[in-house]
């Protein structure tokens, strides 16, 4: 078994999903999946973490950069498909993969060195609790923060509810958290979202202050003679670096340590209930809705939802609560709206044309 105290080369760890690389005092780890806009698949965040542990037992490694691949994504957090395929089938397993997503985010914060993120891109529900739990901040101006939870069937208590609250107070928490809605990079950088923002939308080959949506929308198409420039981005996340680097080393450990106290504080609080929570949640049919509409590319149906509960019919499970019992084979747990036996076909006592309706 490998000493966990000496670290590797960057390939040594074999990564498939995460791109590593270390030098010049620095350790870049970045999330490979930009046809999935940097979404985390569960064996990548298991990679993510080999890397950020590797990089903390580095002594040639004194500061590191987080990042996503390409220019359209930072991360936008789990992978929803694999949500959808796995999770919401088996919810049991999503308690091990919040295990996994927590021994992630530790990483992070227990990383003994500044971790940086260098948004390139949108940074959505899991994405932006790693930009919360990184030390440092720098992010493209086109691009945007944003949690998503309660609309696809989540809670974002990954990182944002614990720690949006000590970030940005809890009136500007609730409403990123209850709202859902994308704060651009200016408004990130006036919340304290983020530490800097640099310009990252070109035109005829010269940086725009200030563009506008439409303006990053062609840029992002590359259209009319708009584009995506991450060169400043890399020359702020540079300057930082070479800043953090003139330092004693086990002071800026110890320091980060100390600052991080009330963020330890909350997270170990509440992140096993968290997972256990979660992990019952998707046994129900919230989840189910919410991830099988993000894969169909349709609208969560919140309001059908909504009304069944006024009605007084249960919303945790699509066809009712696991009730009845078929008379002819004698299965039982049916669920209560069944007019037939899924195990035999018979009619079940109570269905519509019985005489006794439930």
């Amino acid at each position: 078994m490998k000493d966990p105290t000496h670290a590797q080369t960057a390939n040594a760890l074999n990564l498939a999903e995460v791109l590593y690389e270390k030098g010049n005092g620095r350790a870049r780890v970045t999330l490979n999946r930009p046809d999935s806009y940097n979404s985390y698949s569960t064996p990548a965040l298991g990679e993510l973490e080999a890397a950020l542990r590797d990089a903390a037992v580095d002594d040639a490694v004194g500061v590191v950069v987080l990042t996503g691949a390409g220019d359209r994504a930072f991360c936008t957090g789990g992978d929803v498909k694999e949500y959808a395929a796995r999770y919401t089938r088996r919810p049991r397993d999503y308690w091990k993969y919040m295990g996994q997503f927590r021994a992630t985010v530790e990483a992070i914060l227990r990383c003994g060195k500044p971790v940086i993120a260098r948004i390139n891109g949108m940074a959505v529900g899991g994405g932006n609790e790693i930009n919360l739990a990184c030390d440092l901040s720098v992010m493209a101006e086109h691009a945007y923060l944003r949690q998503v939870g309660s609309q696809v069937g989540s809670v974002a208590c990954g990182g944002a509810t614990q720690w949006l609250p000590l970030v940005v107070g809890d009136k500007r928490a609730r409403e990123i958290l209850l709202l859902n809605r994308p704060i651009p990079a200016r408004q990130a950088l006036e919340w304290g979202l983020v530490n800097r923002v640099v310009p990252s939308v070109v035109a005829g080959g010269s940086f725009l202050a200030n563009p506008s949506t439409e303006q990053i929308e062609k840029a992002q198409r590359r259209a009319d003679g708009y584009a995506i420039d991450l060169a400043r981005l890399d020359a702020e996340v540079d300057s930082l670096c070479d800043a953090l680097l003139e330092s004693f080393p086990e002071c800026a450990r110890y320091t980060k340590l100390q600052v991080s106290t009330l963020k330890e504080q909350v997270w170990n609080q509440t992140i096993g209930h968290a997972g256990d929570w979660l992990a019952l949640h998707f046994a129900c049919w919230e989840p189910l809705e919410g991830m099988r509409a993000f894969v169909e590319k349709r609208r969560p149906r919140y309001r059908e939802l909504r009304q069944r509960a006024a009605d007084g019919l249960p919303t945790e499970w699509p066809w009712g609560a696991y009730a009845r019992e078929c008379g002819e084979c004698g299965a039982k747990l049916l669920p209560e709206s069944f007019a037939f036996c899924g195990v035999c076909g018979a009619k079940l006592p109570g269905s519509p044309g019985s005489g006794n309706r439930p």
